[in-house]
């Protein structure tokens, strides 16, 4: 049995979301970094639907694809900036967070790389994301082609 379609059942029930999406995109946040981050979170999460999206939305950008294979080995290689990795790394503590605070020096190294307003910014692109992932994975959202 096929799972419903939330946004045919109720279109209105993802204007939130877009909302956030659309204060992301005029927040000034690089559209590269935007991605990285989208990749980086539907990794964590094991979101195939999203991950096949936002990859081709990297390359459209100008993603390398060596950037895109490597980034769930992001510390392991010197192909990403200082502000990625402070970026990929509160990506992965704010998808990460259930049970465990997010340490001062996580946050410390990102503001190091991001003022207040792009901090703001950056965390409500990894809430979206994350909320993308949990309703395309609960509800067996399918591969586009």
């Amino acid at each position: 049995m096929s799972r419903l379609n939330y946004y045919e059942v109720d279109a209105k029930s993802i204007k939130g979301l877009l909302e956030i999406e659309k204060y992301v995109h005029q927040s000034g946040l690089e559209p590269s970094l935007y991605e990285l981050v989208k990749i980086r979170a539907s990794q964590i999460n094991g979101c195939a639907y999203c991950l096949n999206m936002h990859t081709r939305d990297a390359r459209k950008a100008g993603e390398t694809e060596q950037r895109i294979y490597l980034l769930s080995a992001w510390r392991e290689t010197e192909l990403y900036t200082e502000r990625e990795k402070a970026a990929l790394e509160w990506t992965e503590a704010m998808t990460l967070i259930a049970g465990k605070p997010i340490p001062d020096e996580i946050y410390n190294q990102l503001s190091q790389h991001f003022s207040e307003s792009e901090i703001v910014a950056l965390s409500m692109a990894i809430v979206a994301i994350n909320s993308w992932n949990r309703l395309a994975i609960s509800f067996e959202k399918k591969l586009e082609d």
